[in-house]
């Protein structure tokens, strides 16, 4: 049996672990960017401030997949849970560091003149420095959600979600019938998503950053 024969008979198996591998990802990069741009609103105005966050969001990112899924399933258990918890803290890193530079790199013109038609601090914040920050954010968001297709497929690992448990049988099966298949189904189904969302990404772009704040 040829791949695209094995992809054809097994379809509804392969679409439903498709979707949720995708839907698992997008919703972890959300989870992740409202943690990344709380905080780094918090901490951009201090340099010391944004330093420790960077440096702990980016000290997680050292930990192996394979690691931390077992540090979290004592405490989490397996299935979604643990595979959650390390997807949204590996996605932090790019959202979090993006949003510091791109808040740091608002004209400090422009705030002032905000300021000086009468708007209040959170109004600055929420109107002029978040807006002109979104393309910075946005790429942050991008580069997150490209790295995390790659690592939901260790998910697996814990019971988890998505296309990664196709993958890990195939290898695990390795020289039986069908196994290769399964593994190429399964990472052919991440690059291809992968590819799917990031044309999302650009047309999102498109659609809400301005030629100016490009």
């Amino acid at each position: 049996m040829n791949l695209f024969q094995y992809v054809s008979e097994r379809w509804d198996r392969l679409s439903l672990q498709a979707l949720l591998h995708v839907s698992g990802v997008v919703q972890c990069t959300v989870i992740a960017a409202i943690i990344g741009v709380a905080v780094g609103v918090l901490v951009y105005r201090s340099s010391a401030g944004s330093a420790i966050a960077t440096a702990l969001a980016s000290t997680i990112l050292t930990v192996p997949s394979f690691a931390l899924l077992g540090l979290l399933i004592p405490f989490l258990g397996l299935g979604v849970a643990p595979s959650v918890v390390a997807l949204v803290l590996y996605g932090l890193l790019p959202i979090l560091r993006n949003t510091i530079v791109g808040l740091n790199g608002v004209d400090a013109a422009v705030t002032d003149a905000a300021k000086g038609i009468g708007m209040s601090r959170f109004g600055v914040l929420t109107r002029v420095e978040l807006k002109l920050a979104w393309p910075a954010i946005l790429t942050g968001m991008r580069v997150s959600t490209q790295m995390l297709m790659g690592i939901a497929v260790i998910a697996a690992y814990a019971k988890g979600f998505g296309l990664g448990s196709e993958i890990f049988s195939g290898l695990t099966r390795a020289g039986s019938a069908n196994s290769l298949n399964q593994a190429l189904a399964g990472t052919l189904g991440v690059v291809v998503l992968a590819l799917v969302l990031d044309g999302v990404y650009v047309l999102i772009t498109r659609l809400t950053v301005s030629k100016g704040a490009k």
